[in-house]
């Protein structure tokens, strides 16, 4: 696994429940200001294999990036269960929600995937197909 990946991963496992974070803050905070596509991708192939809480990452405009209407309501139900609240636009409060991963992160973690096959239609930690 490259680096830039692996560190992504760690840093979306660090989100805590009740704070969201960008695809460019991901992206900067794993060394890559550029690397927003590819936080995209990593969330997308990689989030099932590693339990990633998919649901905290949205885009630099505070809102949920998933056009599909079922993925996109099911993620904004997600962040609401976790006490974020959306304005009248559907817009989040960057200000407020936004975490911003500290210096004490180890990005230095040995890596194991979750080897368990979750049987739960209700785990959220699954993304939706697109």
């Amino acid at each position: 696994m490259k680096p830039f990946t692996k560190q992504v991963i760690l840093i979306i496992r660090s989100i805590p429940e009740g704070s969201v974070m960008t695809y460019g803050g991901i992206a900067r905070a794993a060394g890559s200001p550029r690397g927003a596509r590819q936080v995209v991708r990593i969330l997308h192939s990689m989030s099932r294999k590693y339990k990633l809480p998919w649901h905290r990452v949205i885009n630099s405009k505070g809102m949920i990036s998933l056009t599909e209407d079922e993925s996109g309501s099911l993620q904004q139900l997600y962040l609401l269960g976790e006490g974020i609240a959306f304005d009248e636009r559907g817009v989040v409060d960057l200000a407020r929600y936004q975490y911003e991963p500290g210096p004490d992160l180890d990005l230095d973690l040995d890596l194991e995937p979750e080897t368990g096959v979750s049987l739960d239609p209700e785990d959220h930690f699954l993304p939706p197909f697109e």
